[in-house]
């Protein structure tokens, strides 16, 4: 490639993708010889930044110079010479351009080969495309011949996706083989580039080559030279060593010295110390006694305050109650009255309203009157008030002849007149004229300065005085004041000259101030309201600026700032404004604290006067009005400034200043500039025209203005005249009283003409003399709200002081001339600095400010300057430059540096103040061919930058990895700015806080800073923690601390317990692991007398130490753990009530209570003490007496009312209750910390392990337990409020219900849940949850149904969504004990008349500690019996043949009542008690076959007694029972057959009475041919009746004789029976002789029993041996 001249021989640019380029240069531009010479020059360009020590390395090398000898020849030969700069530069740029190059061929390799793999797996895909569209092709074509079109479809959609991608895959082919040859043309130009340059590379290797060489020799020599150098460094550090042991050696000796005199001095101030401390001490003690005075004086005042709130609030209670007594008094007279008018025939209602009528006409009258009154008052003041002023004046003017009053003032006659007109329009009496009289001449002795305020006005201000004094003396000024107070500023001045007047009128007329001006405080709801008791925004109507004819309108609103609500009314407007403001007011009814009502006032002025009145109102809680101010056009003109003040200049410069006149009235006029106040007194006499017509301008303008307008002007504040303008008038009044009066008959328009003419000829006479000239602007017109600019013009000539005074005058009479003071002062010095005193501020030591002198020039000509510093202070500041030149009429501006060191005190004490700081420093500046240098000051305060801390060392003791122990410091900032500190590169194990140790410490200020430590390495820890400050300064802190392992870990050193509430728990689990292992023992030899000895480790005992009375329960509290081991510890807290805290909540509400019954007490004896008369029927009043009762009633009261001991108040009292209940109602959130420690002990050994362990501090472990309470959501109301049901002992079996209670008394509704009570448990919730609003109550129904005998206990959760409540149920199971007095089995009534009744009583006993239930039932009455003689059928089809065989409920009554009757059913037997059970046999009919079957049960369901009842009836008294079964025992319960003709039945009982037969069988038993006889017994009864005439019985065997011829034997054959008697008849049978064996006997005897009738038995006997018979 060929390479022309001034290009460069390589340039490879790459292609747009960015790839490198490369641009190698050999520095050819320069060459002229040919291409094979290389020439350099001098001026190369400027290296690299990566090549700029080359620059150093070759300097270096120059130094040596010619100085190197021992240079190495061969390496001298091989460079040719020394090594230029220009070439070793030149090799290293070809070095960096040559690996740019092979990288760049590299890349280009590496770009090849990518595009070949590319390429390659692109046609690998377009075969495989091309493989699967020919399979797909064959597929189709099969397809088709199969006729399968879907799949033809399918197939041909899938054939042309494939064709698309191949198409894709093969325009990507050709793309990647356009790039692969693209790239491989670049790698071919690259090769070509690298074959070109390799000679050169070969030539750089070279050089390279021989640079190192170099580069080791200069090695060689820089460590020669450094050796030669240190061996001169230790000479020089063996000298200084040798000198500061000199030093030092007189250092110590002057310590010594220093410690002796420090010793003497230390105990000086320790002498002086104590007595400082002890009279510390002392007045320490002394403001505490004046604070515990303070704080006692203050209880009292609460206390009095208390007691006079309570007196206010029953006075209001009283005046209710006799208001409504008075109310109902009225309307029961009212009653009686319209019902008397009823009974005469008149009109009640008519009559009625007639008289309401007159009596609103009266009370309008009177409130009239009371207007009237109140206003004569103000009128009077006002009259006083001008009688002041006219007094005033006529002291100023004594010396003059005393002009009569109706010249001087005729407008003020005038308002006297009208206003004795306003007052009374009828003739004045001479009682009403000596008042008159006297009034005046109060007015005229009075010297007080004069008011303007009206009767509600001067109210106020009394009641502003009086209360002003009794808040000031107790009641701090408040930061913010309220709406009612903004009025306070306007009405000061009114107020201070109100009170002069008040006292006069109170002194010479006590009847007027004991009327409307003794203002009563008043209170609302115990505050005392100060002010009217509504806001008028705005506060006073004005109506400024108005003119004649025209309407206008003002909108008002009124706002309630009293305390209570109020009502207002509108009265009116003042006397004199009637005629011209009118006020549209709709009274709003009663309006609330804060609330607004809107008036509107209109203003139609009729006559060119300036107006003052009020618009007056009715309240309840008083009257109160709203100023109304009414003012006409006129000149309100000011000055910006009436003083000018021109400063220091130079002589012949010319200087402006402008004077800004500016009205701010409505009314336009003329000025004039007048400088005639400057002339001497001699030429005074001179100005008497301009004089005169100044003052006849102002009478004629005081004759156009009223009284009224005067006393407005006063009352505003326009001030008195000052004493020397009152005799200036003075003198000029009598001097011109003639040409007053020649100007005041003139005319205005002529003394106008005159005032305007006399101030020209002023300006004209006497010209502007001096430098001080006033400007072009002198005389013209200002308008309304208009400002002119007058021009004041200072031209020095010579050096000195210049005056000018002149006036501004007007011709509008009423506005007085303006003084104006103009001052300046000439210099001749040309050269000053603009700004005299250079203030720096707050400087601090060690830093530098700046800030620049600025000296300006006056001369015409160059000067120079020089700035002169004094010794003093050249250590510490400094002017740049020193020296310079101010060119003319410019500024030069100076550097100041000041730099305080901290000697400042020392260089500079007569300038510096060491205990403000304060700083003032003179300076100057010399100019050249001036005396007199400039002077300037410079002036700043001098702080320290220190930041200190209270102490040098923190020492954190003992403590373990796993606690944070925290030690406090105090930071203090010593300088007077505020400073920013931060803690800077902290250890790990220490934490700094607040605000992570980062600050800012105002002035002064000491900051409380702690530090936070807590390593997790046990080791000795010394450290040092730096605090750097805002200005970069360090101030060190030494800590410390020994760092422990203790044997034992907590899982969790901090346990942080959620939002709790009372009544509820919160638990948490953490672990007590001992990770102690033995690996130090088992690398010790083990022989095996010490095996079994180490397998037995010591265990590390730990106890927990919780707070005495907290809330905080930890479980298990002690234990031991062996290494290894870990514990489960149960943290628990439990927020409650201390039972001191509601001990002191009961004795407060007793107070409370107490102090309650004192005042109803007080209250129902004033009561007592008020006789209210009773109307009697004849119209007498008789007082009523009152009831001796509520005397008597005296002492129980005072024994109630004595405090109970707070010992006595025990839990589950009444008192006791109440107060937890008030304190969970008024409980507020509660936040405690507890720090519980875990002792643990020292290791035991394993010889020794009866000894008592040792406890080390080290080992103990700390755990933080934050525990915020709050109040409870859901409280028990009932039950005491306890959450504890005791069922106490329930029999087993029994339920018991009880009903517990709970309210929300939070502020949210809670959605009540209960927990699942165990299904086997005895406890049950027998009523569902629900939802509950706040307030709402809840009952939970829960039953207690005890199955064994032993105690139960199991905890009940009520849940919502904000706590839990738990509620204890426990109960005691006991088996009840029960006996009866009968021991069960049959219980015979024996026989009964019919329709009679036999009673048999037994008893329970019951043995058990609780009350038992019973229940009596019957077998025929029980529920679960079969109907309809279902129980019989197996008994009828049975073979049962034994006559003892009975069914358990047998023959019943006819009537369907039960035979047998049990009283009591059931019932309770108490403990220890018993219970009498009566049963009653009563039978309706004739049965032997009545049974029934009793059983007594418990409420358990267990039987006591089970017992079968059985009885038997007869119709006749005498019965006989026994023998054999002869039919089965069952009877139907239809009565006998009666026959259809009584007559017959009648005569067939005659005739034939029926037998009753009985069977008796006997069998005798037949033994070895032993014949045992064989005995039956029947029995025969007689009845007890309860009818007396019945009586014994007879009863008689027929027949005996032929029942012995066959064996059988009756004992007794006959006899009687008593009454409620039976008798045992013995039957026996021998076999008699003859008797053949198995042979049966059989006879027949009647039995006759004799009674109350006669029956007969047929007995038949049957006889037979047998060999099995009993």
């Amino acid at each position: 490639m060929d390479v022309e001249d001034g290009e460069r021989p390589f340039d490879v640019a790459s292609d747009s993708c960015g790839q490198l380029r490369v641009h190698l240069s050999t520095d050819e531009d320069s060459e002229g010889d040919g291409p094979g010479l290389e020439t350099f020059n001098d001026d190369e360009p400027a290296l690299p930044p990566d090549l700029a020590w080359l620059e150093d390395l070759y300097e270096e090398d120059d130094d040596d110079g010619d100085g190197d000898g021992d240079r190495n020849p061969s390496v001298a030969a091989d460079n040719g010479g020394k090594r230029s700069y220009a070439a070793t530069a030149r090799m290293f740029k070809l070095r960096r351009n040559l690996d740019q190059l092979d990288c760049f061929h590299r890349q280009k390799e590496h770009d090849v080969l990518k595009a070949r793999e590319e390429l390659k797996l692109c046609r690998q895909n377009i075969e495989c495309l091309v493989k699967q569209r020919d399979d797909l092709e064959n597929e189709i074509k099969r397809q088709k011949a199969a006729e399968n079109s879907v799949a033809v479809f399918r197939l041909r959609s899938q054939h042309k996706h494939l064709c698309q991608r191949l198409q894709s895959e093969e325009e990507l082919e050709g793309h990647i083989n356009t790039d692969l040859k693209q790239q491989e043309l670049e790698l071919s130009e690259v090769a070509v580039e690298l074959g070109r340059f390799s000679s050169l590379q070969q030539e750089v290797q070279e050089e390279e080559r021989v640079f190192r060489v170099l580069k080791a020799q200069k090695a060689a020599t820089r460590i020669q030279q450094e050796r030669k150098a240190g061996q001169n460094l230790q000479l020089k550090m063996q000298r200084l060593r040798d000198k500061q042991a000199a030093m030092l050696m007189k250092e110590v000796n002057e310590r010594q010295k220093n410690i002796e005199v420090g010793q003497v001095s230390r105990k000086m101030a320790a002498k002086h110390l104590k007595e400082t401390i002890k009279r510390m001490h002392q007045q320490e003690a002394e403001r505490e006694q004046q604070n515990r005075e303070l704080l006692e004086k203050r209880i009292q005042a609460v206390k009095s305050l208390k007691s006079n709130i309570a007196a206010t609030q029953e006075s209001l209670r009283v005046q209710q109650r006799k208001a409504k007594a008075n109310a109902q008094k009225k309307e029961q007279q009212q009653r009686q009255l319209r019902e008397s008018l009823q009974a005469q025939g008149i009109n009640s209602f008519k009559h009625m309203y007639q008289q309401k009528q007159l009596e609103e006409i009266e009370r309008k009258q009177e409130e009239f009157a009371e207007r009237q009154k109140s206003k004569r008052v103000a009128i009077a003041a006002k009259i006083l008030e001008e009688e002041q002023l006219v007094n005033r004046r006529k002291r100023h003017q004594a010396v003059l002849p005393k002009p009569s009053t109706t010249d001087s003032f005729p407008s003020l006659g005038r308002a006297r007149e009208k206003l004795l007109h306003y007052l009374d329009p009828s003739p004045q009496s001479a009682t009403e004229e000596r008042a008159t009289i006297q009034l005046r001449e109060v007015s005229d002795s009075s010297s007080s300065s004069s008011a303007s305020s009206d009767a509600e006005d001067l109210e106020e201000t009394m009641y502003k005085e009086v209360g002003h004094q009794s808040l000031t003396e107790s009641l701090a000024e408040p930061e913010f004041s309220g709406l009612w107070d903004q009025n306070s500023k306007l009405q000061k001045l009114q107020d201070e000259k109100a009170m002069s007047v008040q006292t006069e009128v109170k002194q010479e007329q006590p009847a007027i101030s004991s009327g409307n001006l003794n203002v009563i405080v008043k209170k609302v709801h115990g505050k005392e309201l100060r002010g009217p008791p509504f806001l008028s925004k705005p506060e006073i109507i004005i109506f400024k600026d108005f003119e004649v004819g025209k309407m206008y309108k003002k909108k008002i609103v009124l706002t309630n700032i009293s305390y209570v609500t109020n009502h207002c009314k509108l009265l009116g407007v003042s006397t004199h404004l009637k005629d011209f403001i009118s006020v549209n007011f709709e009274p709003p009814g009663s309006l609330s604290a804060g609330m607004s009502c809107e008036m509107q006032a209109v203003f139609q002025p009729m006559i060119n006067e300036d107006l003052e009145g009020e618009v007056q109102f009715a309240s309840a809680v008083g009257p109160f009005s709203v100023p109304v101010q009414c003012t006409i056009k006129n000149c309100d003109l000011e000055v910006d400034s009436q003083f000018v003040d021109f400063g220091l200049h130079v002589v012949g410069q010319t200087i402006s200043r402008t004077v800004t006149l500016t009205n701010k009235g409505a009314l336009a006029t003329l000025f004039s500039l007048d400088t005639a106040a400057c002339l001497s007194p001699e030429s005074s006499h001179v100005q008497v025209p301009t004089q005169v017509s100044a003052n006849t301008c102002q009478d004629l303008s005081s004759e156009n203005t009223t009284s009224e307008n005067q006393r407005s002007s006063a009352s505003i504040g326009t001030g008195e005249l000052q004493p020397q303008q009152e005799s200036q008038e003075l003198s000029e009044v009598l001097q011109q009283e003639q040409s007053v009066s020649e100007a005041s008959a003139t005319g205005p328009e002529a003394v106008l003409e005159a005032c305007v003419s006399t101030d020209v000829d002023a300006r004209i006479d006497h010209s502007d003399g001096g430098d001080l000239s006033l400007g072009n602007v002198r005389e013209g017109h200002i308008g309304p709200f208009e400002s002119i600019k007058l021009e004041v013009v200072f031209t020095p000539t010579i050096p000195g002081e210049a005056e000018l005074d002149f006036h501004i005058k007007f011709s509008d009479i009423s506005s007085e001339p303006i003084p104006i003071q103009v001052r300046a002062v000439a210099v001749s010095v040309p050269i000053w600095v603009v700004q005299p005193s250079i203030d720096l501020k707050i400087c601090m030591f060690d830093h530098l400010y700046q800030d620049s002198i600025v000296v300006q020039s006056r001369a015409k000509t160059a000067l120079k300057l020089t700035f002169e510093v004094c010794p003093e202070m050249r250590k510490h500041m400094e002017i740049l430059p020193k020296t310079g030149v101010i060119q003319p009429q410019s500024s030069f501006n100076a550097q100041l540096k000041f730099l305080p060191r901290c000697s400042l005190s020392k260089d500079a004490k007569k300038f510096f103040d060491s205990d403000t700081g304060v700083l003032e420093v003179p300076m100057t500046v010399q100019v050249a061919g001036q005396v007199k240098p400039v002077h300037f000051t410079v002036q700043a305060v001098v702080t320290s930058s220190d930041l200190q801390f209270d102490r040098t060392e923190v020492d954190f003791g003992y403590c373990s990895i796993y606690q944070t122990v925290i030690s406090s410091v105090r930071l203090t900032n010593l300088s007077l700015l505020p400073q920013d500190f931060g803690f800077l590169r902290l250890p790990e194990f220490i934490e700094v806080q607040p605000n992570d140790g980062f600050g800012t410490l105002l002035p002064q200020e000491t900051l409380e800073i702690d530090l936070i430590f807590c390593a997790h390495k046990a080791k000795e820890y010394s450290f040092q923690l730096s605090c750097k400050s805002g200005m970069n300064r360090d101030f060190h802190l030494t800590c410390r601390a020994v760092v422990v392992r203790p044997p034992l870990e907590l899982s969790h050193s901090l346990v942080q317990f959620g939002a709790t509430a009372v009544g509820d728990h919160s638990t948490t689990i953490i672990f007590l692991i001992n990770r102690e292992t033995n690996h130090n023992q088992s690398k010790q030899p083990i022989n095996t007398e010490t095996k079994d000895a180490m397998t037995l480790v010591a265990p590390r005992l730990f106890s927990f130490l919780p707070p005495k009375d907290s809330d905080i329960s930890i479980a298990p509290s002690a234990g031991a753990l062996l290494p290894g081991e870990r514990c489960l510890v149960q943290v628990t807290f439990r927020p409650r009530l201390l039972d001191q805290e509601i001990k002191e909540e009961a004795l407060r509400l007793f107070h409370r209570a107490k102090l309650l019954r004192e005042k109803e007490l007080e209250r129902n004896t004033h009561t007592e003490k008020e006789e209210v008369p009773v109307v009697t029927s004849k119209g007498k009043k008789v007082p009523v007496v009152p009831n001796n009762s509520r005397v008597s009633d005296g002492p129980k009261t005072e024994q109630l009312t004595e405090p109970p001991n707070p010992v006595d108040i025990q839990p589950g009292s009444e008192q006791y209750e109440d107060a937890r209940a008030s304190l969970l109602y008024s409980f507020n959130q509660r936040y405690r910390e507890y720090t519980v420690p875990c002792f643990v002990s020292d290791r035991i050994p394993p010889d020794d392990r009866q000894e008592q362990p040792a406890w080390s501090p080290f080992n103990t472990l700390d755990l933080q337990l934050q525990c915020p309470a709050v109040q409870p959501a859901l409280v028990v109301i009932s039950n005491n409020g306890l959450s504890t049901i005791d069922f106490h002992q329930v029999a087993v079996g029994e339920k018991v219900i009880k009903r517990l209670t709970v309210q929300n008394i939070s502020k949210e509704p809670l959605d009540l849940r209960s927990s699942v009570l165990d299904v086997r448990s005895v406890f049950s919730l027998l009523n569902a949850l629900r939802c509950i609003r706040p307030g709402d109550k809840h009952t939970l129904v829960l039953a207690f149904s005890p199955c064994l005998e032993e105690k139960y206990c199991e905890t009940l959760e009520v849940r919502s969504q904000k706590m839990t409540l738990r509620m204890t149920l426990c109960g005691e199971g006991v088996v009840p004990a029960v006996t009866c007095s009968h021991p069960g089995g049959v219980l015979d009534f024996g026989y009964v008349l019919e329709s009679e009744s036999i009673t048999q009583v037994f008893k329970l006993q019951n043995s058990s500690a609780v009350a038992v239930g019973f229940r009596v039932q019957l077998a025929s009455l029980s529920p679960t019996r079969p109907r309809g003689g279902a129980d019989m059928v197996a008994f009828l089809l049975g073979s049962n043949t034994d006559s003892q065989v009975q069914p358990t409920v047998g023959t019943q009554n006819y009537s369907g009542l039960s035979v047998f009757t049990v009283v009591p059913v059931e019932g309770s037997i108490a403990p220890g008690q018993s219970q009498d059970i009566t049963v009653t046999f009563q039978p309706d009919h004739p049965s032997v076959n009545y049974s029934d079957r009793l059983t007594i049960e418990l409420s358990n369901k267990s039987k006591v007694c089970m017992m079968d009842l059985k009885g038997a009836a007869s119709s006749h008294n005498m019965y006989l029972y026994g023998g054999d079964l002869l039919k089965v025992p069952i009877e139907s319960l239809l009565p006998p057959l009666i026959a259809s003709d009584p007559q017959l039945a009648a005569e067939s009982e005659v005739t034939e009475r029926p037998t009753i037969p009985v069977l008796v069988t006997l069998r005798a038993k037949c033994n070895a041919g032993t014949i045992t006889p064989a005995v039956r017994e029947l029995q025969v009864g007689c009845i007890r009746s309860s009818q007396p005439s019945k009586k014994g019985g007879e009863f008689l065997w027929d027949n005996v004789a032929s029942l012995q011829q066959q064996g059988f034997s009756v004992e007794p054959g006959k006899g009687t029976v008593e009454a409620g008697h039976k008798r045992t008849i013995t039957v026996k049978w021998t076999p008699y002789s003859g008797y053949k064996p198995y042979d049966v006997v059989q006879t027949c005897v009647p039995v006759t029993l004799k009674g109350d009738e006669t029956n007969v038995y047929r007995v038949t006997l049957i006889a037979l041996v047998s060999t099995t018979a009993d």
